[in-house]
């Protein structure tokens, strides 16, 4: 069966595991003809509300929200990654200490449109004002279709363009392994001054009307998925051979030394309290009038899926 995938972000280490999942074969193993596509933005939540997706990926699963609000027709059947993916990366040269948020008074930024709220939200949280103390840039081209944004602002750092951004590891590795950027925050491993690291998380989502007429052809994905993740967790150095599928040849070099650190992440339960703290951060936002019980958020029927 055919299965069509818009995704957020490709040159990605957070929805690494459906990637792995098509170039491993495992989709295939599940009678899945997948098509995993790039989106500009915000524009694979379109594709899936508009019914030229099946399924979508993204490293801030929340994002639905924008074409379905309060949760309302879709679903999310799987953790591809756990935790708020994204980090800070900063100048090589900047004088700042790792998880000091107050060096980035005074700085130009970028981030790109989505991931910008969480940003915002953990700056107003350690008291700095995002529209005041500092710049945060949008990159011409940054919304085209084709681009990852991590890499491309790992670019823009090397150019000067900006001192800083918030995005992926993979745009984090690239600059720091061009050797003109730092990590300043990483939200995940415990840089974060409140919960920032439970804002999202990335997934997949499908629409309620797709989970009814196609429920083996999801079942089928999930567990593809979670096939995916535990054989990266087994063997992180899987991950070159997708990338090599998958990425241009700079990245494909990079994404093995990302996964191997972000195996720990791989899991694909998706747990009530998880949900709620996700839904407070969308409220916090404006993306959710107010508290969502978790089975409008979850397809829990999946359940047994994540344990294959």
């Amino acid at each position: 069966m055919q299965f069509r995938i818009a995704a957020v972000d490709l040159v990605s280490n957070t929805c690494f595991p459906a990637l792995a999942a098509d170039a491993l074969g495992y989709f295939k193993a599940e009678g899945l003809d997948a098509s995993i596509e790039l989106a500009a933005m915000l524009g694979a939540t379109k594709a899936l509300r508009d019914g030229s997706a099946d399924a979508m990926i993204a490293g801030s699963v929340h994002d639905v929200l924008t074409e379905f609000p309060d949760w309302r027709g879709v679903k999310i059947v799987v953790a591809l990654s756990q935790g708020t993916p994204w980090l800070v990366t900063v100048r090589a040269d900047l004088a700042a200490k790792r998880g000091d948020l107050n060096a980035l008074r005074g700085l130009r930024l970028s981030a790109a449109e989505g991931p910008d709220l969480a940003l915002k939200r953990m700056l107003s949280g350690a008291g700095i004002d995002p529209a005041r103390d500092l710049q945060i840039v949008e990159l011409p081209g940054a919304k085209s279709r084709d681009v990852s944004f991590g890499v491309f602002a790992a670019r823009a750092l090397e150019a000067g363009q900006v001192d800083g951004f918030w995005a992926n590891a993979m745009g984090a590795e690239t600059a720091v392994s061009r050797g003109t950027g730092k990590i300043l925050i990483d939200v995940r491993r415990g840089d974060d001054p409140d919960e920032v690291r439970y804002f999202t998380f990335a997934g997949m989502a499908i629409t309620d009307k797709f989970i009814e007429r196609e429920p083996h052809a999801v079942a089928a994905a999930v567990r593809a998925i979670v096939k995916a993740q535990k054989a990266l967790r087994a063997d992180p150095s899987l991950a070159r051979e997708v990338g090599k599928r998958k990425f241009p040849q700079d990245a494909a070099e990079l994404i093995s030394n990302v996964v191997a650190r972000d195996v720990e992440f791989y899991d694909p339960a998706i747990t009530e309290d998880m949900v709620a703290k996700m839904n407070r951060f969308a409220q916090s936002v404006g993306h959710l009038s107010g508290s969502v019980a978790y089975d409008q958020v979850v397809a829990a029927r999946y359940r047994d899926s994540w344990e294959v």
